[in-house]
């Protein structure tokens, strides 16, 4: 598909230097930029759901399975007392 963007002229030239240099179009330089920076907003929006979730204060019951489970993995896992 066909578009039109406005872009500053600096961005404009370090793309075409670029794209030259490593023998891509322009289309395909913008394509990829575009394709990262909206896969880096989808991981940063995993990031910060995973950090909102496990903000929560534990309970006393998720305290008490966390060390037990712990306790578990150092005894049958890494064969050492805990």
């Amino acid at each position: 598909m066909k578009t039109a963007v406005s872009i500053p002229d600096e961005i404009f030239k370090e793309v075409e230097e670029f794209a030259k240099e490593h023998k891509y179009s322009r289309s395909e330089v913008f394509a990829i930029a575009v394709k990262e920076f909206l896969e880096r907003l989808k991981s940063r929006q995993l990031l910060d759901t995973l950090n909102k979730l496990y903000s929560d204060i534990e309970t006393p019951e998720e305290v008490k399975l966390r060390k037990k489970a712990i306790r578990h993995y150092a005894k049958k896992v890494l064969k050492e007392p805990y």
